[in-house]
């Protein structure tokens, strides 16, 4: 019943976005850009509580599902949509891809309060998981919470084990979710909308075939000024 709803939920706001016209559906994804910008200062706002910058050094992506009430991100029950970008062996990051978030027992409200999600991926089976036809954590790939503080350095044994850090927030408070379960996969059409052109998410990521919007610029500058 759960699923039907959010099918229908879901449904009714693509049908929305169609009625409203190409140039908003593309705007509606540069704002999802701008968005997770927004929750990644947020969260690094604070050095007690910010993702380390050891972590953005060491990770090959990260993932942010911005989910703030009243923003048009939060679709239907345990749904919600994110970008991912994916940093290469230079250290140079990809423009934004599209995914969705969504399933298993993860709540993205709590008491009415929607929650943001930064996944930090720490090695290539992970993105190669996403890069899949879904990604489901705790069972294609492992999920821990991830260590808080600017200075504080990132466990080798988790970084090679772990695989994928979360970072929570909900009520202006950080904490661990239960992720088990959860499944990630890219949205072919808001790529499509965002670049103008039939992309996958694996050549957003790891080829040349798409340049950064402006948000995406902006995105992938606060990415490398927190390595620092």
């Amino acid at each position: 019943m759960k699923k039907v709803f959010a099918f229908i939920v879901l449904s009714v706001f693509m049908l929305a976005m169609s009625a409203a016209g190409p140039k908003a559906y593309a705007d509606k994804w540069e704002d999802l850009i701008t968005e997770s910008g927004k929750v990644l200062a947020e969260v690094n706002s604070m050095p007690d509580t910010a993702i380390p910058s050891d972590m953005f050094r060491k990770c090959k992506a990260i993932a942010i599902f911005p989910s703030t009430v009243g923003g048009g991100f939060i679709i239907g029950a345990k749904y919600g949509q994110g970008v991912v970008l994916y940093k290469d062996d230079k250290g140079n990051w990809s423009a934004p891809a599209v995914f969705n978030i969504g399933g298993g027992s993860f709540g993205w409200q709590i008491g009415g309060q929607a929650t943001d999600l930064i996944l930090v991926i720490m090695n290539d089976r992970g993105v190669d998981g996403l890069l899949a036809s879904k990604l489901t954590l705790g069972a294609d790939a492992s999920v821990a919470a991830g260590p808080v503080g600017r200075d504080a350095q990132a466990s080798t044994d988790l970084q090679l084990k772990g695989g994928i850090f979360s970072y929570s927030r909900s009520r202006g408070a950080f904490a661990g979710l239960k992720l088990e379960g959860t499944g990630i996969s890219q949205n072919k059409e808001g790529n499509k909308a965002l670049y103008k052109q039939d992309v996958t998410a694996k050549e957003i990521l790891k080829t040349d075939k798409v340049k950064p919007t402006a948000a995406g610029e902006a995105l992938i500058k606060d990415l490398q000024k927190y390595a620092k």
